[in-house]
């Protein structure tokens, strides 16, 4: 035998397993961290992107709204058809998310909040209308309901507001309610608190309450009914 037969020999037996019925060990995987449950960022901004078109399995947006706006007119008209002779009866509607929607500007920030860019955006007043809620708005005029606007914008938002609501064929609301600036430091839930027990005081039975978050609907001086939109966009306390 050659010495350049045995050199590769010896290599061969070198790199080979020991024993002929050796097994490789199985693959093992540690014990994943608690945090795994989390659904992935991308994972989510997609699913929302899905839910507004209607292509989620999640469900559909425009259809989840126009079902809750249903819901509120049903109870409205029901509700105006037994209006005692001096009362007066209310609405309140939320405007961000349940009245206008701010979802292109949501979409073009990559769902997160930049203060300036909203702003910006609250003063191009552009915002497309919901329709479900202009239905209920419409419905409650035609009952003889007042509308009340009550939202978290401030008051320097007044006008570029009432101008995207009046674009928007939203007309006769009895009074546009927003923050002042030392409401501030209150959160949503006490501040709508706040002004839904002014309007109240003023004689009112608030029959009617629609928002996309919990904070626009709980809290003192609740409504008669109230009906929330789904809001998987962002969350206010």
């Amino acid at each position: 035998m050659s010495k350049q037969a045995s050199f590769f020999i010896s290599v061969l037996v070198v790199l080979a397993p020991v024993g002929a019925t050796a097994q490789q060990a199985t693959a093992r995987f540690a014990p994943v961290a608690p945090g795994e449950r989390i659904e992935n960022l991308d994972t989510l901004r997609n699913e929302l992107k899905q839910y507004q078109s209607c292509t989620c399995t999640c469900g559909c947006y425009a259809k989840d709204l126009d079902l809750q706006a249903a819901r509120a007119i049903a109870f409205l008209q029901q509700r105006a058809a037994h209006k005692g002779a001096h009362e007066k009866l209310a609405v309140v509607l939320d405007i961000d998310e349940t009245t206008l929607s701010n979802y292109a500007e949501m979409l073009k920030a990559n769902f997160e909040y930049d203060a300036k860019a909203f702003n910006a955006w609250v003063e191009s007043a552009q915002a497309p209308a919901i329709p479900g809620t202009l239905r209920i708005m419409q419905e409650a005029r035609k009952l003889g309901v007042d509308v009340f606007f009550l939202t978290g914008r401030p008051e320097v938002q007044r006008a570029a507001t009432e101008r995207n609501l009046r674009a928007q064929g939203f007309e006769g609301w009895k009074e546009l309610i927003l923050r002042a600036p030392d409401q501030a430091g209150l959160t949503a839930l006490d501040y709508k608190s706040a002004e839904r027990g002014k309007i109240a005081a003023d004689g009112y039975r608030i029959v009617l309450n629609v928002g996309d978050q919990w904070s626009d609907l709980r809290g003192s001086h609740e409504a008669e009914y109230s009906v929330k939109y789904p809001d998987p966009y962002y969350f206010l306390k």
